[in-house]
């Protein structure tokens, strides 16, 4: 691979992409095959990244669809429709593309898709959107079907040529070679022919037996670029005449300006502008230095608002105290009857506020004009972006070019679009291109947040096996939705959110009942890296340990049991037993623990290996993990995320939670937002199952699976059951626990403890 390539929405034809996906079981390719693909290109069409066609650019080439340029030089572009922000999502969507289109990933390069009404539009969030774990389930079979079209195309065109027939010709490596006559004709020959191809009416794609690039471990292709720092992050933008701004942000939430003393502050060297909106100020300069001392000399008076004694405990005791009917979000079985009789376990959990922390602080470079809009920006959703700043700018969508760069980590926080629609109303008010960079104590202390849960759960124990007959889960929580989707979500309808990842459970118990209890708060929230299921899975695993400590068992045969009819999830939980020598003996202190579970479309079993010394300070020692996400496109790739997710919700369930005093937020930087470090990652098996079932997620897989794996570890180290995060150290310390036995549960079995590990 020659470079990894950012491409600009002029440079893309506009009129031949519109209908290029249009559900999730097909690929809609009348768009561009009904005329011939040049006849579709706008005039005006723009070079760039090769990715523009002949007319009135200079380009000569073939652009069958919204995904794949060749030139007549030899340049294959593929544009990838997921936003890249450190997951390898660019490497994987191309290797489908270019699995089906015969190339190699040394023989193309790599654009990102630029902001579109339709065209790249995936099937299951029914939006341009990288986030949910969604991009390769919805992608894996419409970037082959293009690949493998345009393929066709190319193929029939050589054929059309030698005249021959399509079916003696093959394709290989960007060549189609006829092997009866031994002629070959490169893809970049074919370039121009092939515009003219009709698609035929099949498009076949290949057996898994065939594939070259799927399947196998391949190095990203953004890697070269980011070591030598030519890649091109949101906040490497520049542009001619360009201008900086550092910004003052009300620190209480709901507050506002009330009014500005800015006369010291433009006295600054090199301050050029002030701008002020309804909740902060941007101090301009000629560069950041420039504008962030001007900013130190700016007095504001500020509105704190109604909300500028909000607390961490008004927060808290609103979840706990909620009323109110619950929705129910799913029923089995007969849950009432089961749940008066058997042996009753209940369990109470809570999971704090949490901030996204990502690498690359809030930025976005905006130029408004009165014919059109220019916004260079990382985010996860190009098309609201341009649908938010051309609300807030009144120029229509068209107008509104988004130029997608790379990503310095997401998490979910770029799937929120407030801090575009802030700087387009300060670009709204400069005539010139504008700069907006957030310090990093803005960017954790004014983040939208993953909400905090209250989590009430019950169940039922079969007095002879010990196995749960029923599992109540009552969740209390706001919704995410109405800031997502910038519209109110109705009162009587359930948030998914608010329950995935427990009422798709993968354990075998005969009744259930989910309820959902929304209670709204002041804090703004957003989509956090494991959405519901970081929340629920933690919830459902923490239980499982309960009931399994409360029956007597082990916590794996416990699983094992629950799990004898789901195949797959027994597959990858027998094997992270047998990698993590789950059976073998442990030191004083030291401790196993596991989760399991069925998220995004994979399953996935993750064992967490801890010591916990007298200060009730917590060590990892081992990570070991198997997971199962269908057929494993990019076996690297899973590793990587595998490992990433982990140690992401790792970090906030050993540190993170954010907590607000006098309507702020309380937590400001790494110094109290603490991440885990380099020197204290252990060591971290992950087996990738082979599957040829349809392809799971893979971003979040392993942020769900940390947190109750951690604390059941923790469990089992100290015989101290922790059901809230951050890990209180306080409460595992031996100074404060000395005479502490480990912890019984309603049934009244005695933990046996052994070394701090259980056993049967």
């Amino acid at each position: 691979m020659r470079s990894f390539g950012l491409v600009g929405d002029a440079a893309l034809p506009r009129m031949s992409r519109r209908k290029f996906i249009a559900g999730a079981s097909a690929l809609v390719m009348g768009f561009a095959f009904d005329r011939p693909a040049r006849a579709m290109v706008p005039a005006d069409a723009a070079v760039g990244a090769g990715a523009a066609d002949a007319i009135g650019s200079g380009f000569e080439g073939f652009v069958p669809d919204g995904f794949i340029r060749i030139s007549t030089d030899g340049r294959i572009v593929l544009v990838v429709p997921g936003s890249e922000m450190g997951q390898g999502i660019a490497t994987t969507e191309a290797m489908l593309l270019a699995e089906e289109l015969e190339v190699a990933l040394e023989q193309v390069e790599v654009a990102l898709a630029p902001a579109d009404a339709k065209a790249y539009d995936q099937s299951i969030l029914h939006n341009q959107i990288t986030g949910g774990s969604t991009s390769v389930r919805a992608f894996f079979t419409p970037l082959r079907q293009a690949g493998a079209a345009a393929r066709l195309m190319l193929v029939s065109a050589a054929a059309e040529r030698w005249g021959v027939k399509p079916a003696e010709c093959q394709a290989s490596l960007a060549v189609v070679s006829h092997p009866a006559s031994g002629r070959t004709l490169k893809y970049a020959d074919l370039a121009i022919a092939a515009r003219d191809q009709k698609l035929p009416p099949e498009v076949p794609l290949k057996p898994l037996a065939d594939f070259k690039l799927i399947g196998k471990p391949l190095k990203r292709i953004d890697t070269p670029e980011k070591v030598t720092g030519a890649a091109k992050f949101g906040i490497d933008a520049i542009v001619p005449g360009m201008r900086y701004a550092a910004i003052a942000i009300c620190p209480t939430v709901g507050g506002r300006v009330r009014a500005i003393d800015d006369k010291a502050a433009r006295a600054c060297t090199g301050v050029v502008d002030i701008l002020q909106i309804e909740d902060a100020v941007a101090v301009v300069g000629v560069n950041y230095w420039a504008a962030r001392k001007g900013l130190q000399q700016l007095t504001i008076d500020w509105d704190y608002g109604p909300h500028e004694n909000l607390s961490s405990e008004e927060l808290w005791n609103g979840l706990k105290t909620a009323t109110g009917k619950p929705l129910v979000a799913k029923v089995t079985g007969d849950p009432d009857t089961a749940l008066a009789s058997g042996v009753r376990i209940e369990a109470t959990y809570e999971l704090p506020y949490l901030a996204h922390a990502a690498l690359e602080p809030i930025n976005t470079t905006i130029h408004v004009r009165p014919d059109g809009c220019d916004v260079w920006v990382s985010t996860q959703v190009p098309k609201d972006a341009r649908i938010v700043t051309s609300e807030i700018v009144g120029l229509p969508p068209e107008k509104i070019n988004i130029h997608t760069h790379l990503i310095g980590g997401g998490f979910g926080r770029r799937l929120a679009v407030d801090t575009i629609q802030q700087a387009a109303r300060f670009g709204k008010i400069a005539n010139y291109p504008l700069k907006i960079i957030w310090t990093r104590e803005q960017d954790i202390m004014h983040d939208r947040f993953r909400p905090a849960y209250y989590d009430k759960v019950a169940a039922t124990l079969d007095p002879k096996t010990g196995l749960p007959s029923v599992f109540y889960h009552h969740t209390t929580c706001s919704s995410v939705l109405p800031y997502f989707l910038r519209a109110p979500w109705p009162e009587d309808k359930v948030d998914s959110d608010a329950v995935s990842g427990s009422i798709n459970h993968p354990y075998a118990i005969p009744a259930g009942k989910w309820e959902w209890l929304r209670k709204d708060s002041p804090i703004a929230l957003n989509w956090w890296r494991g959405v519901g299921e970081g929340h629920n899975v933690f919830v459902v695993e923490s239980f499982i340990d309960e009931l399994a400590l409360a029956g007597g068992s082990d916590p794996i045969a416990y699983r094992r049991a629950l799990v004898e009819t789901n195949p797959r999830a027994k597959a990858v939980l027998d094997k992270v037993a047998e990698a993590s020598d789950w059976r073998s003996p442990l030191k004083v202190r030291y401790g196993r623990g596991v989760s399991l579970h069925q998220c995004f479309g994979s399953f996935a079993a993750l064992v967490v290996e801890v010591e916990v010394d007298e200060f009730g300070e917590v060590a990892l020692r081992r990570l070991t993990a198997a997971v199962d996400c269908g057929v494993p496109v990019n076996p690297d790739s899973i590793i990587a995320q595998m490992q990433g997710g982990v140690l992401f919700g790792l970090s906030a369930a050993l540190y993170n939670g954010m907590t607000f005093k006098d309507g702020r937020a309380q937590q400001s930087n790494f110094h109290d937002y603490r991440q885990i470090r380099m020197n204290e990652v252990p060591p971290f098996e992950v087996f990738v199952m082979p599957s040829s079932e349809s392809p799971g997620g893979m971003g979040e897989v392993g942020t769900a699976s940390s947190t109750p794996a951690l604390t059941n570890a923790i469990f089992a180290a100290t015989g101290v059951r922790l059901r809230s995060t951050p890990v209180n150290r306080s409460l595992l310390a031996i100074k404060g626990n000395r005479n502490r036995v480990p912890e019984t549960l309603a049934w009244g079995l005695p933990s046996k403890v052994s070394e701090g590990g259980i056993v049967p």
